[in-house]
């Protein structure tokens, strides 16, 4: 098993689609059997998932993520494990021991913010093509 977490300087980064890098675990029998950090060569939102999807990874920890990133995380069939902060290799440990403390409804601060009747969140689409107010 593969797991990848959004990754700076020892800490989970907090937004998915910013990552520069992630520190991606081998686990066999339950136990990290090692680990290297990947660069994302400035890779956006979009082709995040597909990074993490060719590196075989089966499971995400990471803070913040919208809703898009998170659809297309699904469609490669990759278990999202967000809304978590901290040191990477810890929250690996945890998630390994069962006991991850993470929000599943999760969404990166700048994607929360609603439209008028608040029938629309900005979700994947981003936020710089209009005044979201």
């Amino acid at each position: 098993m593969k797991i990848a977490v959004t990754y700076d300087n020892g800490s989970i980064f907090q937004h998915f689609g910013h990552t520069e890098q992630f520190k991606l675990y081998e686990v066999e029998a339950g136990k990290v059997v090692s680990a290297q950090v990947i660069d994302t060569n400035g890779s956006g939102h979009g082709a995040l998932a597909g990074i993490l999807h060719y590196l075989g990874a089966e499971v995400l920890i990471c803070g913040g993520i919208g809703g898009g990133a998170q659809m297309a995380l699904a469609e490669a069939g990759i278990r999202l494990f967000g809304g978590v902060s901290g040191d990477a290799d810890a929250a690996v440990e945890a998630y390994l021991a069962g006991n991850l403390e993470y929000n599943p409804n999760v969404r990166c601060s700048h994607h929360d913010h609603e439209h008028g009747d608040g029938a629309h969140t900005c979700g994947s689409h981003g936020c710089g093509s209009h005044s979201c107010h």
